[in-house]
């Protein structure tokens, strides 16, 4: 096994100017420990900012402070403002002009951060983190207490890029889209509700992976359905030559409506999921292996064959487990007319599924989401997360999308 590469660790260098430095540090702090260290850093910190802002506000009259001037524009005092730093809380004196035209650079008006907090909080919101816990963790580490309003303040700035995403522009033609629902506890007027987010993702001519939209709703039906299926016409989807999707109410009629062409195949993984609920523990490992011999069948006729075999075999004991193969037959059958390749990438949905466990984190770590807002920026932030590494295509696409291309002729570029 190859050796890894040690980092490079970085050598301080001992110039006199950093000693001169140490040295009146020391002189003009009783320094004994790092936590001393600490101290001093903040309020050095504190003094470098003042001295700043006095040469930015000097900057900006055109004079400084022991000048005289005949400008109608002057020095008016100060304005304490308290921000959070690297090294905890502090407050500082901002200068004030009299036309209160200053604007300073190094901390902005209405900036109460000047470290990358912003990014940190975002960061622990991404990954499931309530607000508590968050405001706990900020103590623990930075020394100063942000309230969970100041948090919340802060992970709104994403609702703007939320905004965006959800409306971007999508290519015209999605080979393979899925459509699946994860639910979440969402407290409403003091009720608290169970709401489905649905995530929708597309499978590019390329072959690569891509989250086209999360919508966060309650209830299924063919009108929600085609308003979310135009919402992607609108954002330039042609045409979607499969959506892979359980039994959503709804969603037959909606695609048919807003995508005639194209073949809705349930989902052959919620389908065993939803056959073996009736099953008992014992029965569950030879149940799954025969309703394999189902959807592996090399054609459609050999395939209800094995699903009537397996309906004999087991309807004795389990009479309601298998109605919904027979119910949905004609929307499980499209996977027939396809080869083993084509079928991996259509029925497996290897690709959602691991999505969905980054999405069920966010079930862990919070039973009850303060608001639908709020469950949708940590949906949101946890896709960033989540998809960072998608930038290969799937296994085998190339031999899938020459497929694709030959059964759906004329409806992909060559």
């Amino acid at each position: 096994m190859p050796r890894s590469e040690k980092k490079p660790v970085h050598k301080v260098v001992m110039t006199e100017g950093k000693r001169q430095i140490i040295h009146q540090l020391l002189q003009e702090y009783d320094i004994e420990t790092a936590e001393d260290i600490q101290d001093a850093l903040k309020d050095l910190l504190g003094g470098t900012l003042k001295e700043m802002l006095e040469a930015e506000m000097d900057d900006h009259l055109g004079y400084e402070k022991s000048e005289r001037s005949d400008s109608d524009d002057y020095r008016n005092g100060y304005k304490e403002k308290a921000v959070n730093s690297s090294y905890g809380s502090l407050r500082i004196d901002v200068p004030q002009d009299r036309k209160s035209t200053f604007e300073p650079k190094v901390v902005k008006k209405r900036q109460k951060d000047i470290s990358d907090i912003d990014k940190k909080i975002i960061s622990m919101y991404a990954k499931g983190m309530t607000t508590r816990q968050i405001s706990d963790t900020l103590m623990d580490i930075y020394g100063f207490e942000a309230s969970e309003s100041f948090i919340s303040d802060i992970t709104d700035k994403i609702l703007p890029q939320i905004e965006e995403w959800q409306t971007r522009p999508l290519d015209d033609v999605y080979p393979v889209v899925y459509i699946d629902a994860i639910h979440y506890s969402v407290r409403s007027d003091g009720i608290i509700r169970k709401l489905a987010a649905y995530v929708i993702l597309g499978i590019n001519c390329e072959g690569k992976k891509d989250v086209l939209t999360i919508e966060v709703g309650e209830n299924e039906s063919a009108k929600y359905w085609l308003a979310v299926l135009n919402g992607l016409k609108n954002r330039g989807v042609k045409d979607i030559l499969i959506i892979c999707a359980d039994g959503l109410s709804g969603i037959r009629e909606a695609i048919q409506t807003a995508f005639p062409k194209t073949e809705y195949q349930r989902c052959i993984v919620h389908q065993v999921r939803n056959t073996l609920k009736y099953v008992a523990d014992k029965d569950r490992k030879a149940f799954a292996k025969d309703l394999k011999t189902i959807y592996n069948a090399p054609t459609e006729e050999q395939g209800r064959i094995n699903r009537d075999r397996v309906t004999e075999k087991w309807s004795e004991k389990y009479p309601n487990a298998m109605k919904r193969w027979e119910r949905d037959w004609d929307v499980i059958t499209p996977i027939f007319k396809f080869s083993a390749d084509v079928r991996t990438v259509i029925y497996t949905t290897n690709a959602i599924e691991s999505l969905n466990s980054t999405y069920r984190k966010l079930n862990r770590q919070r039973s009850v989401f303060p608001s639908a807002q709020a469950l949708q920026k940590a949906l949101y932030l946890a896709t960033l997360e989540a998809t960072k590494k998608w930038t290969m295509p799937i296994r085998n696409w190339g031999q899938v999308y020459g497929e694709l291309s030959v059964m759906y002729e004329d409806r992909l570029a060559d």
